[in-house]
């Protein structure tokens, strides 16, 4: 029986990720979990349970889960495999403008580029679309990483 779950689940999953944190789908139940490393360090030191406030205690288990690779947990796609500045560069590709890709393009380059991408994006009033375009290539991954890994989903915003 494949898993079933919410697109838009798989989604939060990806927005929320950081460089301290890491998104899973539980496969017996569809629910995505955000584990920070914090909690993954402390299933992988194996601290006691008891030492963490209540909130935390489930999270601490679902690491351990991960860390047995019990099979109860897949790996969504990281910030790393979505790769932004891609992302960003692909958008700025599909402007219509020439002067204004050029100028993009030029912002993107070094470090402080996504903070300068921002700017940038505000001054020529391409938020909405930024925004839009971002959104679609995260929902194109998510349903190729469903896909690939034999999930139904219901995708709601269809």
């Amino acid at each position: 029986m494949a898993i079933h779950v919410k697109l838009a689940d798989i989604l939060t999953g990806l927005e929320c990720q950081s460089d301290e944190s890491s998104s899973y789908l539980n496969k017996k139940t569809g629910e995505v979990v955000l584990i920070s490393e914090y909690e993954m360090r402390a299933a992988e030191e194996d601290s006691p349970i008891e030492d963490f406030p209540d909130w935390e205690r489930d999270l601490v288990r679902i690491a351990k889960d991960i860390i047995t690779k019990s099979g109860d947990y897949i790996y969504l796609p990281s910030k790393f495999d979505i790769h932004e500045y891609h992302v960003i560069e692909r958008f700025i590709l599909s402007l219509d403008d020439p002067l204004t890709s050029d100028h993009l393009f030029g912002v993107i380059q070094g470090s402080g580029a996504y903070r300068r991408f921002k700017d940038a994006v505000h001054e020529y009033g391409l938020q909405d679309q930024w925004h839009r375009y971002r959104d679609n290539t995260l929902k194109e991954i998510a349903i190729d990483w469903c896909r690939e890994n034999n999930i139904d989903f219901d995708d709601e915003s269809s």
